[in-house]
């Protein structure tokens, strides 16, 4: 079974106003868009183009009416509902420092707000439904900037060292705002009481020491000191914070963190606890089906600090790249640990293009438009377009000069 779908791009305002357009090769709306979702999340279950024809208004709808047609037994015994969420993301402002949960801690925390009575709409609500969120992003523009988990803590030493020659070489030295977050370095767990330090005390926090340090860190971070040492990149990100999000405690923990420049085709996997912000650029991201997110600034949004720091893994890593592998001629997939997705990139199809379907998945067309056919049926989906692919398709073959982008669930978990 193949199916067309489509959706309305979400207008978060860190959206860009052109770049999903253009992936779509449609007009600009004038406003911004955000994110497209192609899956069957309730917050926004992708539209099917002919629903007469389909007998469904939207994937939701049609996956509830033949559970087992459209995601195969394995996963209709499993809740009848699609594992994985894609969506189009298009940054031109940065979004905000968050994590997500693992499955235990959004199954606990989805339980108790349920228990509490607490509107699933409710501003402050922290759990939208019981599920984890790790997710994937593929750089689609030529430069995608994020940051990304807690960076080594030598880089970190070398940070504070950075700051502390700027601030030397000021004309009004005030090294006590740099002394304030060394020492706060200086414990058995360093991360965690700094993060949290600058998250109470610098949100309205009564000993204004955090607030000092956040001006401080913006002033040098403009030096010619820091912009000149090896951690330039994240002391710019620092003044595109401090311009959008002026005092935000976020400010300074992205100093933190690991300083993500992705060209196309490279990704990030980000798994649970992984405290993250996408800066700008346009990208591929596929997750699990939730909308679970714990927020720790750079937004107007709702932020839980003591529900944050049970959720966020301090642990330093590397930037968590992952890159592809060759699963055929012109196919890539991106394939990280967890049961609920894949990724396939198919490029320059030709016979031996092909992607074995082990669940249900959905196809996205980049550029020019892409032909697919499976056991049982075909579809054309047009630049910028989509299908939903029922799984007794079993296996797709792609031809035509566009790019397409195969979300599904990995063969090992099927």
């Amino acid at each position: 079974m193949f199916v067309a779908i489509r959706n309305t791009p979400r207008d978060y305002a860190w959206g860009s106003h052109t770049a999903i357009a253009e992936f779509r090769g449609v007009q600009p709306t004038g406003s911004p868009e955000a994110e497209l979702w192609l899956g069957a999340h309730a917050g926004s279950p992708a539209e099917v183009v002919q629903p007469d024809a389909a007998g469904a208004a939207d994937l939701a709808e049609l996956i509830a009416a033949n559970p087992t047609l459209a995601l195969g037994h394995g996963h209709a015994r499993e809740g009848a509902r699609l594992p994985f969420l894609l969506k189009v993301l298009a940054a031109a402002r940065p979004l905000s420092l968050q994590a997500h949960p693992t499955p235990d801690q959004a199954r606990v925390g989805y339980g108790r707000e349920e228990a509490e009575g607490v509107p699933i709409d409710a501003f402050d609500r922290n759990y939208k439904d019981p599920f984890a969120k790790p997710e994937l992003i593929v750089a689609v523009s030529e430069r995608f900037e994020a940051l990304s988990g807690f960076r080594p803590l030598d880089e970190v030493a070398g940070v504070v060292e950075a700051l502390r020659a700027a601030d030397a070489a000021s004309p009004e030295p005030q090294p006590g705002a740099i002394d304030l977050l060394a020492s706060r370095l200086e414990g058995p767990d360093a991360l965690r009481e700094t993060v949290a330090w600058l998250l109470l005390d610098g949100r309205g926090g009564d000993s204004g020491e955090a607030a000092w340090l956040i001006e401080r860190v913006v002033a040098l971070a403009a030096s010619e000191q820091a912009l000149g040492s090896p951690y330039a990149a994240s002391f710019r990100t620092v003044l595109d914070l401090a311009e959008e999000y002026p005092g935000d405690p976020g400010i300074v923990i992205s100093l933190l963190l690991n300083r993500v420049d992705l060209r196309r085709g490279e990704a990030l996997f980000l798994d649970a606890g992984n405290i993250h912000a996408y800066l700008a650029g346009l990208g591929i991201e596929l997750m699990t089906a939730s909308d679970n997110v714990l927020r720790g600034g750079l937004t107007p949004k709702h932020i839980d600090v003591p529900e944050l720091l049970e959720v966020l893994d301090f642990t330093p890593i590397e930037p968590p790249l992952l890159p592809p592998i060759e699963a055929a001629p012109g196919v890539l997939e991106y394939r990280p640990s967890v049961p609920d997705f894949t990724l396939f990139r198919v490029e320059g199809a030709d016979a031996a293009a092909r992607v074995a379907l082990a669940g249900p998945a959905i196809v996205l067309a980049e550029g020019d438009g892409v032909e697919v056919a499976g056991a049982h049926g075909s579809i054309a989906i047009a630049r910028g377009e989509a299908a939903f692919v029922s799984p007794d398709e079993a296996s797709l073959a792609f031809a035509g000069d566009g790019i397409a982008w195969v979300a599904t669930v990995p063969a090992s978990e099927a």
